[in-house]
């Protein structure tokens, strides 16, 4: 169950539905506060928001792939990105 007591997590659903606590912002920088909002879900997987939009969609990742994402841009895997 989510932190509102909602049995189902799932892709897309609205941010605000996983409450106003805990929500991060590891790569915030400077950018007039529109940036990635994290947020650790009770079974390990992760969401994810847009700042600027914090009633929006929520990403949900699972552990596995949050950990390939980051190992793989730490890895240069993503550069192409800022390229």
């Amino acid at each position: 169950m989510d932190r509102t007591g909602r049995d189902r997590i799932y892709n897309g659903m609205p941010a605000r539905d996983l409450g106003t606590e805990g929500w991060l912002k590891p790569w915030s920088g400077g950018n007039g506060g529109s940036c990635v909002e994290a947020l650790r879900l009770g079974d390990g997987r992760v969401a994810l928001r847009q700042s600027a939009d914090p009633d929006g969609p929520a990403l949900i990742y699972t552990h596995g792939e949050m950990k390939r994402f980051i190992m793989g841009a730490k890895e240069g895997a993503a550069d192409f990105l800022i390229a």
